[in-house]
């Protein structure tokens, strides 16, 4: 009866040890080699009075694949290892935004929308650059960054949805004035100097051609606290 017992526990065990290595490692020749071979030891265990420990000896197989797995997901490939943003922008706090699109509207303050998904080499790149965005204008603008996965599907969106200004193509950036115009509607890797010259002129600074640093043209409260 304990032997049993060990054989349903260590045979559930193996079996969940291979579905979680058949997705840790698609495409590493090392570790189909030790999915074979541990399915060939639990088809000898089924017919061995060693199965007990032919299975403990197939368990810690599994435990040796798994530490030495190596991650799938980089920055070049459209692998999805996680959130984009604490992972390749080391920025966590864009996630999930402060603000829902209806909210910051209402708040009456610029705004920098970006659609994204996490298995996008395109937006893992693009995430350094939101991050950039949310240093220099994040005390000023609302930053909102929003997974294209998680707009709702609907035949009408209302001009506060996210949905409304999703093109289908990410990342997508999307900027507004404190007025809620949209000013900026591109698609794909904007270059960091493009939105920042429309963040610029939003703001009120002087253009990058006078200065690179984030200098206003005239005094008033917004553009006074971004270059404080």
């Amino acid at each position: 009866m304990r032997h049993n017992g060990l054989w349903q526990l260590q045979n559930r065990f193996v079996r969940e040890g291979l579905m979680n290595l058949q997705f840790r490692s698609a495409g590493q020749s090392i570790f189909h080699k030790g999915k074979q071979a541990a399915l060939g030891l639990l088809q000898c265990c089924r017919l061995s009075r060693l199965r007990p420990f032919l299975l403990s000896a197939i368990c810690a197989l599994f435990l040796a694949l798994s530490f030495t797995a190596p991650a799938e997901a980089s920055l070049t490939d459209d692998h999805y290892d996680g959130n984009i943003f604490p992972l390749y922008a080391g920025n966590g706090s864009l996630v999930p935004p402060k603000f829902t699109l209806a909210e910051s509207l209402k708040r009456e303050r610029p705004i920098l929308l970006v659609f994204y998904v996490d298995d996008s080499s395109d937006c893992k790149d693009y995430a350094t650059t939101l991050t950039k965005f949310d240093a220099l204008y994040g005390w000023a603008a609302d930053i909102l960054a929003i997974s294209s996965d998680m707009i709702p599907v609907k035949d009408h969106y209302e001009s506060n949805e996210p949905g409304y200004y999703y093109k289908g193509y990410v990342p997508q950036t999307v900027v507004f004035d404190k007025t809620g115009k949209v000013v900026l509607d591109a698609k794909g890797s904007v270059p960091f100097e493009q939105v920042d010259d429309v963040l610029r002129e939003v703001f009120d600074l002087l253009p990058r051609s006078e200065s690179v640093e984030l200098k206003r043209r005239h005094v008033n409260e917004v553009t006074t606290e971004l270059v404080q």
